[in-house]
């Protein structure tokens, strides 16, 4: 195989966030309408590879993938060492996502995120529908109920091969050894506590079931993509998210799991492609 280059840029963005300066990573690839990619607790953007790698997304949609502060290569801001431990709320989370949009100087960007990302989406959609464009909820439900204890993962006797571990019953049977194995490999390398700390918005603060009726789409559309093969955010919560909120639209992907942007990329940009023109579409007219 002859060396290559992908098309992606990556860059490092200095801003402040959450009252702190920050140094996160970014990368993207592409031009036209914005599209901002939030990845899953404890991993980070390396899971939208295949996205930002499509030729017939990048024709029309600007792809912008970052590390979240505490993630893949976004350090924690100075003086982390002195904070009791990492937790991620809804407000942090949002506040999070609308100061990169703004310091990117984005209009409208499609925001598409998946689990905890897909959460936060839907928020966005509630509270600050006239900055996005649309969102994309992948793996999206109103709230998870915890199903085990996430305290043990924060130890210094447990590897980080232990929140592969946790997610690994979460990826689908199209998934192939590859995507697999790499999806995986990126929880290995979370820092301590990070993937327990997105938990605390997962599973505990960012419940907001009785919120999703006044999610207006006229103002910003939702649209819900789930695999099948997900006992987390199950094709259940998904659709009673997607009867909650009038005009959204919701897809059950077969032989995905949690993770279909990284376990399954071909067969997740199948499930996209249409999504985007759709969003395209409706932007034009």
């Amino acid at each position: 195989m002859s060396a290559v280059f992908e098309p992606v840029t990556g860059r490092y963005l200095r801003l402040d966030l959450l009252g702190k300066p920050h140094r996160l990573y970014v990368e993207e690839a592409g031009e036209g309408v914005p599209l901002l990619c939030l990845h899953t607790a404890g991993s980070d953007s390396r899971q939208y590879r295949a996205v930002l790698n499509d030729p017939e997304i990048l024709r029309n949609f600007r792809v912008i993938a970052f590390d979240l502060p505490w993630h893949g290569k976004s350090s924690p801001p100075a003086g982390w060492h002195e904070q009791l431990e990492y937790r991620l709320t809804s407000k942090d989370y949002a506040e999070i996502v609308i100061g990169v949009a703004d310091a990117l100087g984005l209009d409208q960007p499609v925001a598409m995120g998946c689990s905890i990302g897909g959460r936060i989406v839907l928020q966005l959609a509630l509270d600050h529908p006239d900055r996005f464009g649309a969102v994309i909820g992948l793996q999206s439900g109103g709230h998870v109920d915890p199903y085990y204890d996430t305290q043990w993962l924060y130890r210094p006797d447990v590897h980080g091969e232990v929140s592969a571990a946790v997610v690994s019953g979460l990826i689908g049977p199209n998934a192939t050894d590859e995507h697999r194995w790499e999806t995986l490999w990126h929880y290995m390398q979370g820092g301590p506590g990070i993937f327990k700390g997105d938990l605390y918005f997962y599973k505990v603060d960012g419940d907001i079931r009785a919120r999703l009726p006044q999610i207006d789409t006229s103002r910003c559309p939702v649209h819900l993509l789930t695999g099948e093969y997900d006992y987390s955010c199950t094709p259940e919560d998904t659709l009673a998210a997607a009867a909650s909120i009038e005009g959204a639209s919701a897809v059950i992907m077969k032989g995905i799991g949690h993770f279909p942007m990284s376990e399954d990329p071909e067969g997740f940009l199948g499930h996209l492609r249409p999504v985007l023109a759709r969003i395209l579409q409706d932007r034009r007219s």
